[in-house]
């Protein structure tokens, strides 16, 4: 079910601006505004599901999540990498994937941090 007042579709649809690292036709990656430690983002599809378990495409999903956190560990120079999914805190479906506290990095800058996972995701890429 739609929901229309949605702010995770409002960011999909850059209706709200956010800080996106990743982006594909299914799926978006953007720093949370509140984060837990540098780099802490949101994984979320696109298409409004409330629940991460409505997902259709859950391999996908997770694909990306695992390739975020891989991004992580060498942008913030850890091992230790946290996701959640509890989904209380929004009503679209939505992975928490963010760096243990040793993480390297300034909570407070939001740019630096978002550069840091996008560039090791391009060097990925290329």
């Amino acid at each position: 079910m739609k929901d229309e007042n949605c702010t995770f579709c409002k960011i999909a649809k850059k209706e709200i601006p956010a800080h996106i690292v990743y982006e594909d036709n299914n799926f978006m990656v953007f720093l949370d505004i509140n984060p837990q430690t540098p780099g802490h983002v949101q994984v979320i599809p696109k298409e409004h599901y409330r629940w991460v378990w409505d997902v259709p495409n859950i391999g996908e999903y997770f694909k990306i999540a695992q390739k975020i956190a891989l991004a992580q560990r060498k942008a913030f120079k850890t091992e230790w990498i946290l996701s959640r999914i509890i989904g209380d805190e929004q009503p679209h479906a939505h992975i928490w994937v963010f760096p243990a506290g040793d993480a390297d990095g300034h909570k407070g800058d939001l740019h630096g941090n978002a550069k840091k996972i996008i560039e090791v995701l391009e060097e990925v890429k290329n």
